[in-house]
């Protein structure tokens, strides 16, 4: 019962193996492990963020010129036809629902529009890229949108702290975080305020594609390649990585300690130990460590430690175990429990999918 619950939710068959995967895949007619995303369609009703349209736009547009993956990208609507922005903007809109058809992303963007509902047509067409296999994407107001479909229940979500509370109270069955930057649930992921999209976006890149590919867009499209998913709300773009970080004073220190933890990955590191070394209180560096990364240390390891695992898995035979211990999780069961949340599929079928791609 256990599988076939994770099957519904997220497509996690992949717990299961041999016959047991094969018949809970007729079963609940699940597709092979999904390959990343490539077509991506942003649905904008009528006051929608021009900030938005214009920032997803861009970390999706053609970047193959650099050697990226080609990605088709959509704006749809209610309707064909003339879409006012929140700025007065008048965009003409060529597709309807039907786009979201044959889409891998769905990213519901956010809006000043009131109500924040979506029309029946839209909400079906939602629902059926989701039950598809679809990833579906929202912040902000979008995340009151979505919510509307009914997938976000029994989820944990974010969006602008203005309206966390109106979204938990119109939606007791969303579990809302109302500091969180972004919420990856699997194939449901939402973000907070404006700027958060960003983030959410490029963490769905860097989760579907790699770091080197999300990394690449944000330097192309001259925006900070990562910020952790933990609590944080600020505008100051700030990268997670120390090269990243001023160089006076406390600033200096964290980043040498940031390149001291990576090259700690497969050991116990405390806050106090990194404090240590920072030769800082704990207090004072765990604050200093969030308003530098946006996350907290114990959150920004498990983030490399998963990244170094991926690298791994790409580029090297090594057995999961040994993955495992080399990264800092105490089994592969550990790893895998981590990996599952974050890809949708274990450690042996990304390695599987990527050697076959």
């Amino acid at each position: 019962m256990v599988t076939a619950e994770y099957a519904l939710k997220g497509g996690f068959y992949v717990l299961a193996h041999g016959s047991t995967a094969r018949l809970i895949q007729r079963r609940y007619h699940l597709a092979e492990p999904r390959k990343p995303f490539r077509s991506v369609v942003a649905y904008a009703t009528q006051q929608v963020s021009s900030f938005g349209v214009s920032a997803v736009s861009n970390i999706f547009a053609d970047w193959t010129r650099l050697g990226l993956p080609a990605f088709e990208f959509t704006v749809c609507s209610d309707r064909i036809g003339p879409l006012r922005t929140d700025l007065g903007l008048l965009m003409h809109i060529t597709d309807g629902p039907e786009a979201m058809a044959s889409a891998d992303l769905i990213i519901l963007l956010p809006s000043d529009s009131r109500p924040l509902m979506l029309q029946a047509p839209v909400v079906e067409a939602i629902r059926s890229a989701y039950q598809r296999g679809a990833i579906v994407a929202a912040y902000c107001t979008g995340t009151v949108l979505l919510a509307g479909t009914g997938l976000l229940d029994g989820h944990r979500a974010a969006t602008n702290g203005g309206f966390a509370a109106q979204l938990a109270r119109l939606h007791p069955a969303v579990t809302v975080d109302p500091e969180a930057l972004y919420v990856d649930e699997g194939r449901i992921v939402t973000g907070a305020a404006a700027i958060a999209g960003i983030d959410m976006c490029l963490h769905l890149l860097r989760r579907e594609h790699g770091s080197a590919v999300a990394d690449a867009v944000a330097r192309e499209a001259m925006i900070a390649p990562r910020r952790g998913s933990g609590h944080v709300h600020c505008l100051r773009l700030v990268p997670a990585d120390a090269a990243a970080a001023r160089s006076d004073g406390d600033d200096a220190r964290l980043a040498e300690v940031l390149k001291w933890m990576l090259t700690r990955l497969d050991r116990t590191m405390s806050v106090a130990d990194m404090a240590r070394q920072a030769m800082m209180s704990p207090r004072t560096f765990a604050r200093r460590f969030r308003e530098a990364t946006g996350t907290t240390p114990h959150a920004w390891v498990l983030e490399q430690r998963l990244d170094r695992a991926e690298e791994l898995l790409r580029t090297t035979d090594l057995p999961i175990r040994k993955i495992a211990v080399e990264v800092g999780f105490s089994s592969d069961s550990a790893l895998r429990e981590r990996f599952v949340r974050r890809r949708g599929v274990s450690p042996r079928d990304y390695r599987r999918t990527v050697k076959r791609r």
